[in-house]
């Protein structure tokens, strides 16, 4: 019998006891996990979801400094394919619900037994397993072809795009089912991807196709199909479904395809186009910035990132640490934000930021904050909480505590230990 893999999990509560029992008395292996560390709130369950990429995040919903709800969102933007369950209180169901889209498989209310939190591991494994295994396989057999793939594939591939035959087009279109009546006028998106062999060879299968279309559908409308050793989508919204879900999206697929297939994914993704005699044009878009991007790694590569040459390697780095030196004191400062002041997508920049300083964007900017909490305690006479808004914190307690974990004292303790140097210089 195969040996099943272990899924990694990260447990995030900030009722100390609750934590210790949970991490301690689970006999994890059993139900087919693998415990990688625990957290006491929110900012920390983040950095480790960062560091070990984990397959699912178990945690509170209430947490101090960042909501259970908040810290699924930021997940999602660094981790998509980790899965997050949620312990809760009672009254916290309807919250809940507003984090339904960030993956959640499951939902706990507290108090809980360990027996209970065993059975729901259980039907969580399970749950994993399938996503899993539906990543792995090749989508049934559909009676007949796939009508909306066979509209597509000639005006993507075929370069005769002809605008005035876009109402018959979207006509068409609308029969198949694409469109859904004559209101809906999407902008569209053509995602190229690709999967590679541990020498870097093409070795993308037909059946890759079920892969991508399945997470594409968690996130926009759309229509994949085979041609050529490659994957080809056809993706369709409004250009502020884009601008949230499309550099998510094409995080996730590299992410599962490395997890689960063990294989490398490239992802080449082009600009919006308004009409579908533009797909032609979108697709040549992709497939330029597949070949622009780095052969040798998995990822995304948009073709908005390539040009001009501004855009690309440490240069781009050097511009987002000098604009997050200028910004580090807005307190929604975030990978999404910085990357829409650079005008590059968000998986290109923290790409970029990883490569060459090796380090999170998110610990970049925490470790900017403190540094300049660290000056301003020592240089000026600001009280703590003004010092904290100055640094991007919002909430005084949250401020202290990264501070002490990154310099190792409280900012009070740190002043008044300056404050005595100064007066043995003086005396």
């Amino acid at each position: 019998m195969a040996v099943k893999t272990l899924y990694t999990v990260v447990v995030a509560d900030d009722e100390d006891e609750l934590r210790e029992a949970v991490c301690t008395m689970i006999p994890w292996e059993d139900y087919g996990f693998c415990l990688v560390g625990s957290a006491s709130n929110g900012l920390d369950a983040l950095q480790l979801v960062e560091q070990h990429e984990p397959d699912l995040l178990l945690t509170d919903i209430r947490m101090p400094f960042i909501s259970g709800i908040e810290l699924a969102r930021q997940v999602r933007e660094v981790r998509p394919a980790t899965n997050i369950a949620f312990l809760s209180g009672y009254d916290d169901f309807e919250y809940a619900k507003q984090a339904i889209q960030y993956n959640i498989i499951s939902y706990m209310l507290k108090p809980l037994t360990m027996e209970g939190l065993g059975a729901e591991l259980q039907t969580i494994r399970n749950k994993i397993d399938a996503q899993f295994a539906m990543f792995r396989q090749a989508a049934p057999k559909m009676a007949g072809p796939d009508l909306r793939a066979a509209m597509l594939m000639p005006l993507v591939l075929d370069d005769y795009a002809d605008p005035e035959g876009d109402p018959q087009a979207e006509a068409y279109a609308r029969q198949c089912g694409l469109l859904r009546d004559l209101e809906d006028r999407p902008c569209y998106t053509v995602m190229v991807s690709i999967l590679l062999d541990e020498d870097g060879g093409n070795c993308t299968a037909p059946s890759f196709v079920a892969s991508v279309d399945r997470l594409a559908a968690k996130y926009l409308r759309g229509s994949s199909f085979f041609a050529s050793g490659k994957v080809i989508s056809v993706l369709l919204g409004n250009p502020s479904d884009f601008q949230e879900y499309l550099h998510i999206l094409a995080d996730e697929i590299p992410q599962m395809a490395s997890r689960v297939l063990g294989r490398r994914c490239r992802i080449g993704v082009s600009r919006e186009v308004r009409k579908l005699s533009g797909l032609h044009e979108a697709y040549r878009q992709a497939m330029e910035a597949l070949r622009q991007g780095d052969k040798t790694e998995g990822g995304a590569q948009f073709i908005s990132d390539l040009a001009p040459a501004v855009k690309g390697g440490s240069l781009l780095c050097k511009r987002a640490l000098d604009a997050l030196d200028q910004h580090y004191m807005d307190a929604d400062l975030s990978l999404v934000s910085l990357s829409g002041m650079l005008d590059v997508s968000p998986n290109h920049l923290s790409a970029c930021i990883k490569k060459y300083t090796g380090e999170t964007f998110i610990n970049i900017l925490i470790r900017k904050r403190m540094e300049a909490a660290r000056e301003l305690l020592s240089s000026s006479s600001l009280r703590v909480q003004e010092i904290s808004q100055r640094c991007g914190y919002t909430d005084q307690h949250y401020f202290s505590y990264c501070f002490k974990k990154y310099c190792g004292e409280s900012p009070n303790a740190m002043r008044r230990r300056l404050d005595q140097e100064k007066a043995g210089e003086v005396s």
